[in-house]
């Protein structure tokens, strides 16, 4: 069973203003073949060794899970004030999910594999698609 992150994406609102935030940040490839997200938190989950290849980080935006990002490592750091943090590396590719309403809360928290919402299989519609499973997501539904 995989164990995933889930994070409130503060200040966005919208999974496509997510990406352009994403884009205008730039990527990293320290250390990794591919390019890479980093976002830093200040604490480093003690679970790390069950998340990374396997797990995920959820975006919760707008009060409902709607998309993650693959995680490929957590690093410690220190920020410009000298406090520790954890930088969480994640793949470039944003992916959909299953809307799954999520009530507010701190920081971030671990997230079973069983809890996380299936990804969202869009079709040539993407809009409506979208659309549908919003509202299906909203009667309880999926």
């Amino acid at each position: 069973m995989s164990l995933h992150l889930i994070k409130l994406c503060v200040g966005i609102s919208s999974v496509e203003e997510l990406e352009a935030c994403r884009t205008s940040r730039g990527r990293h490839s320290a250390g990794f073949d591919h390019e890479i997200h980093v976002h830093r938190t200040r604490m480093m989950p003690r679970r790390g060794g069950e998340i990374i290849g396997e797990g995920s980080l959820y975006w919760v935006i707008r009060g409902k899970i709607q998309c993650r990002q693959t995680i490929v490592g957590l690093e410690a750091s220190t920020d410009a004030d000298g406090k520790s943090c954890c930088d969480i590396q994640m793949l470039t590719q944003i992916v959909r999910t299953v809307p799954q309403p999520k009530r507010p809360f701190q920081g971030w928290r671990y997230l079973p594999g069983k809890d996380a919402p299936a990804d969202l299989d869009l079709g040539v519609n993407t809009e409506n698609d979208l659309q549908i499973a919003d509202e299906l997501a909203r009667l309880g539904l999926i």
